[in-house]
């Protein structure tokens, strides 16, 4: 396992909890839990996580698409999406953010695990790049 702080954005409480015991159970550090936009912003910028596991759905002014935006551009940390929408409008508006991966609820912990794996490795390998080029 590369890293592993993670913040759930999760509307829905009980869904969330469940999150967090998935990301337990699997040797992660849940860094915290938003259920809003704006909530996941304010996180990201005060936990420091490695990863964030955004819905789409939210309640608030902020979607998790925008929400991701922002924290893509200011903090550079991976998003991986949960969303139990798969349309083609929303699924291209959340490839616009440049995202590490998209997850259809429900899904398996197993699932779970190999997506932000991967993605946590892509983000390291990204960065590393980054860093040769300056």
């Amino acid at each position: 396992m590369t890293e592993g702080r993670i913040l759930v954005v999760e509307d829905e409480h009980i869904v969330a909890m469940g999150i967090k015991k998935m990301l337990k159970s699997l040797g992660y550090q849940v860094m915290g839990i938003a259920s809003s936009g704006e909530d996941a912003i304010s996180k990201a910028e005060s936990t420091f996580p490695d990863l964030v596991l955004m819905d789409i759905m939210l309640k608030g002014n902020i979607d998790g698409i925008e929400a991701a935006r922002e924290i893509i551009k200011r903090f550079d940390l991976p998003v991986v999406y949960l969303s139990a929408y798969s349309d083609s409008k929303l699924l291209e508006r959340a490839k616009q953010t440049g995202p590490f991966g998209y997850i259809v609820k429900p899904f398996e912990e197993k699932d779970l695990h190999s997506s932000i794996e991967m993605a946590l490795q892509r983000h390291a390998v990204e960065k590393k790049k980054q860093e040769k080029k300056s």
